[in-house]
């Protein structure tokens, strides 16, 4: 019987694991919260806008949207995806990303996600949300051997992750004590 059993589990999930690789794609998006014992909701929330204003470098930016009273960041960055033509040259691709921010007095939690792909780049304001250009990508005749979808979605796992970096690296370097700048006023004045 466990002759039988086991070739037989190993076969169903091979099964189950190739129907599930061939459904839609997940939506790329990197979230992440973070605890911040004693730095306080208004310290991050300047942190996090600080980084927001110079030191997001996914430009050109839009719908910087900055919250004080709620203490919520909102910023739309643009990045480039490579997929290839059939000869197996680079293309090059705008994506479009949204990063959402929100400082709590425990702490901060961060989004990255809403990727948006614009296909032409003569018509800017068009866009389409990425796992609908994956599909698209997807139905190629060509994408047998350009696998353009997922090279598509691994980019923009990168971007996000990317992104992420960036900003957990930031708000990790910054010093704990966020009355230094007073600090080294009183000590030039004196």
């Amino acid at each position: 019987m466990k002759k039988v059993l086991l070739p037989l589990l190993v076969v169903s999930s091979l099964a189950l694991s190739y129907t599930v690789r061939a459904q839609a794609p997940v939506p790329v998006s990197y979230t992440e919260q973070v605890a911040a014992e004693g730095a306080g909701r208004s310290a991050l929330y300047t942190r996090a806008l600080s980084w927001a204003e110079n030191k997001f470098v996914y430009a050109p930016t839009t719908a910087l949207v900055a919250d004080p009273t709620k203490s919520t960041i909102r910023v739309t960055g643009t990045g480039t995806l490579k997929p290839v033509d059939a000869r197996g040259q680079d293309q090059r691709l705008t994506v479009l990303f949204t990063f959402r921010f929100q400082a709590t007095d425990n702490g901060y939690s961060y989004q990255i996600g809403s990727f948006e792909v614009v296909p032409d780049p003569a018509s800017p304001s068009q866009k389409v949300p990425l796992e609908e250009y994956q599909a698209e990508l997807r139905t190629s005749r060509s994408n047998a051997k350009t696998f353009n979808d997922r090279r598509v979605g691994a980019q923009a796992t990168s971007l996000a992750s990317e992104a992420a970096m960036s900003f957990r690296s930031f708000m990790n370097s910054q010093p704990t004590n966020d009355h230094v700048g007073v600090a080294d006023e009183q000590v030039g004045a004196q």
